[in-house]
């Protein structure tokens, strides 16, 4: 099982900038596929962006060019540096693993951009 723990997460102003943290758990993180997820109040999970074990990344359309996506295996973290934010970003982020049809989530991170 794999423990991921999302950091990073707090209230910013529009226009500014956050960098989440995902920690993972074990020793296989270099194979895994991690992703960014979000959730805003009434409405679905929705993809951000993942990033492949092979460094590869996909980014969601409505952040793309604002939010960029990274990984340091030798640290086990995955990052999300989110930049030029608007309020509707607001959600909880959460981070997931993905390796075949393994997946896990870790706690989520709330993000709120407001004046």
């Amino acid at each position: 099982q794999v423990q991921l723990v999302e950091s990073g997460g707090g209230l910013v102003q529009p226009g500014g900038s956050l960098r989440l943290s995902c920690a993972a758990s074990g020793s296989m993180f270099s194979i895994y596929t991690m992703g960014w997820y979000r959730q805003a109040p009434g409405k679905r999970r929705e993809l951000v962006a993942t990033i492949s074990s092979g460094g590869g990344t996909n980014t969601a359309e409505s952040v793309k060019g604002r939010f960029s996506i990274s990984r340091d295996n030798a640290k086990n973290t995955v990052y999300l540096q989110m930049n030029s934010l608007k309020p509707e970003d607001t959600a909880v982020y959460y981070c997931n693993s993905q390796y075949k049809a393994q997946g896990y989530w870790g706690q989520g991170t709330q993000v709120t951009v407001s004046s």
